[in-house]
């Protein structure tokens, strides 16, 4: 096995930058230079990436850059003492110690063992005053191949350096408990006595979640998976996506100490965790702060007050917090959320179907496709022709599918504010809002009121014989009869009128109120990226496919204008990397290429790296951009009759000419805008500066 670090791969005292990507470009030119990496912008490219994730600063004025790359040859430990500390994302100042751990892609093993040691021993005072201590590039490397238990083995057995040996014999995935990391090396045993850290080793399960379950909820998972890794703690991550999920062993949740939710909807099947600490907190906190939740996951397992999760009727556990308990906005507003996730597959089943359908026997077969059915066999078709059979079984798979929307809106709302108690109640209102033609407002409302009662049903404490009858008899009873007897004797008639009514106007939309609405959710559709402002625009869109048919395609229209700005932002942001590549940094430029693809996918998150990088040029380009699409598709009459997809739908898509036409504006707008802004705010010449200092350090011979 090569050498991981070598005195040409220190850099002592010296000025690399005064930010935190020409230091890292300045440490992987380093790579390079020793014939470790094959071309500097390629691994300079997956390191800025990498840390455009999560910041990967750490506190104690310490860095640990890294990525796996697929220009590295060889695994590869770089460090800088800096002479200045430069800002790295870290709430206790800038860093001076950073090491750069660059892995070949193929290397998670040996990637992830690397920052599991360093983050160890990077939390021991004595080694990081050494490291600030160290006069030369030889003694760092000492110091480091110490700590990471690669120095070659003693001879002679000496006391002195039994430590190091025994720390290379523990496996990199063994950690000791936290604030024992100050203990000496020789503290730990040798021998065959069994590591402490084995036994002592913290562990977590995890649960990542968001509405629609395609780009953030893994996001999370692998900053959570690697923030554990770092800190020495076997945590393990269940992603509840789009497009399934496998539940997390038993029995590993039985052996967890605490339980993280990262999550924008409930999570299913919680009851699984019932008595475990916890800490919950929206999704995007998976990203941005994973190390700290999971210290606080582990303060909550030390204490013996911390809040836990609750058993399956549904409980007030459900409804906080590590940080206090929530308000019922969010509460109600994550509700709904989780209605909607479990209501997508619905509309993407049902409305494809239809459309299917409608390719193979015609729009008409939405006024004979009963006849079609009960008049006919495949083996009889009568009067009718194959096509207009298959067409017509299609269609009504479709529409039966279709007409589970609102049914399924309310009992996963309900679901999502009392447990497995709300459904059958939540279930029944759905059906009694389709009853009254209160459409998916009426799923709302009803799916909202059998989750409350469920809920406040569950909380009074019962005998144990009636408890046990309450999740399963009284609950659905009584929940049932105030949630679907208020729609039907008070709230029903009302919704529906305005139901009608807002059908009616959808229906009558033509130029400059199509124009406006359609500008309206574009614009939303960009505001902020799979946001909140993102989701109540895509809600909306997709709650209302349920109305769509022959006659009224206004919901179809409005999805298609949904859909067609939300791919603006990442094909934008991708198009202005390319043709203007002064303006955007190698990262940029690589981001911009997967953002090709995460646009034509209708994966507004694949804009985040730009937008996080220059939100206040991004950002007001994407909701320019957003609207002109938003409003071109829907100004102009085109339609999908499925709630997701992008360019891979198309061939169901109505007037796709003009629905690529509207993309195509946006995506050119939006390029436009973010270029003119950064010419303006002066870009090029920070890109520049930083693109000379790569270049500066690939030329400086190397320090022996």
């Amino acid at each position: 096995m090569s050498e991981l670090i070598t005195p040409d791969l220190v850099s002592l005292d010296q000025d690399l930058g005064g930010d935190k990507e020409t230091v890292i470009g300045q440490l992987a030119a380093l790579v390079q230079r020793t014939g470790r990496a094959e071309q500097l912008d390629g691994l300079l490219a997956d390191a800025i990436a990498r840390e455009n994730k999560t910041a990967t600063g750490i506190p104690g004025g310490i860095a640990i850059p890294h990525c796996r790359s697929a220009a590295v040859t060889e695994p590869t430990l770089v460090m800088a003492r800096l002479a200045e500390g430069v800002p790295w994302g870290a709430k206790d100042g800038p860093a001076d110690i950073v090491f750069f751990i660059a892995a070949p892609e193929g290397a998670d093993q040996t990637h992830l063992k690397l920052l599991a040691k360093l983050a160890r021993s990077l939390m021991k005072k004595d080694f990081v005053a050494s490291l600030r201590s160290a006069r030369s590039e030889q003694e760092i490397v000492r110091i480091v191949d110490d700590a990471l238990g690669l120095s070659p083995a003693p001879e002679d057995g000496a006391t002195a350096t039994a430590g190091s040996t025994a720390a290379a014999a523990v496996p990199a995935s063994v950690e000791s408990r936290p604030g024992a990391q100050d203990a000496p090396a020789t503290a730990e045993p040798t021998g065959s006595a069994p590591a402490p850290g084995a036994s002592a080793r913290r562990r977590i399960v995890a649960v990542t979640a968001c509405p629609t379950g395609i780009a953030h909820t893994y996001m999370a998972a692998d900053g959570l998976t690697y923030a554990a890794e770092e800190m020495g703690v076997d945590l393990q991550v269940e992603t509840q996506g789009s497009a399934g999920f496998t539940k997390l062993d038993p029995a590993t949740i039985a052996a967890a100490d605490a339980v993280i939710f990262a999550t924008d909807v409930d999570v299913r099947d919680r009851s699984r965790f019932a008595g475990k600490p916890y800490v919950a907190s929206p999704v995007k906190r998976g990203i941005d702060e994973p190390k700290v939740m999971i210290e606080e996951a582990l303060a909550n397992a030390e204490n013996p007050n911390a809040k836990r999760v609750q058993g399956a009727a549904g409980s007030a556990d459900e409804a906080e917090t590590s940080g206090g308990r929530e308000g019922w906005g969010t509460r109600i507003r994550k509700a709904v959320m989780t209605g909607v996730s479990y209501m997508i597959p619905f509309v993407a089943a049902g409305g494809l179907l239809i459309a299917l359908g409608f390719m193979v026997a015609g729009a008409d077969i939405a006024n004979i496709a009963d006849d079609v059915l009960t008049g006919s066999t495949i083996w009889s078709l009568g009067e009718f022709t194959l096509a207009q059979y298959i067409g017509a079984v299609l269609f009504k798979m479709g529409s039966l599918a279709i007409g589970l929307l609102v049914p399924a809106l309310a009992g996963y709302i309900a679901y999502g504010l009392a447990d497995r108690p709300g459904i059958a109640p939540g279930f029944a209102a759905g059906l009694v809002a389709n009853f009254m033609g209160a459409g998916f407002l009426g799923g709302i409302v009803g799916g909202l009121l059998a989750g409350l009662a469920a809920y406040w049903l569950a909380q009074p404490r019962l005998p144990r014989w009636l408890g046990s009858l309450m999740p399963v008899v009284i609950i659905p009873l009584l929940a049932t009869l105030f949630s679907s007897g208020l729609l039907l004797l008070v709230l029903g008639g009302p919704i529906a009128t305005f139901m009608a009514w807002l059908t009616e106007w959808l229906n009558g939309m033509t130029g400059a109120s199509a124009l406006a609405l359609g500008a309206i959710l574009g614009l939303m559709m960009g505001a902020d990226l799979g946001g909140p402002i993102n989701k109540v625009a895509y809600t909306f869109a997709a709650a209302g496919l349920g109305a769509a048919t022959v006659a009224n395609t206004a919901p179809q229209e409005i999805m298609a204008a949904v859909i067609a700005a939300g791919m603006v932002p990442p094909l934008g942001l991708a198009l202005a990397s390319l043709v203007a590549k002064r303006y955007f940094t190698v990262a940029e430029q690589e981001n911009g290429k997967a953002a090709w693809l995460l646009g034509a996918s209708f994966i507004s998150e694949g804009a985040i790296p730009f937008a996080a990088a220059d939100p206040l040029r991004v950002l007001p380009s994407t909701m320019v951009g957003g609207a002109v699409a938003g409003a071109i598709s829907l100004s102009s009459g085109a339609l999908s009759p499925a709630p997701h997809g992008g360019v891979w739908i198309l061939p169901l898509i109505g007037n796709p000419l003009m629905f690529l036409l509207s993309v195509v504006v946006g995506t050119v707008v939006t390029a436009g805008i973010v270029v003119a802004l950064k010419h303006v705010g002066g870009a090029h010449g920070r890109v520049a500066d930083a693109t000379r200092s790569r270049e500066d350090a690939a030329a400086v011979p190397t320090t022996a």
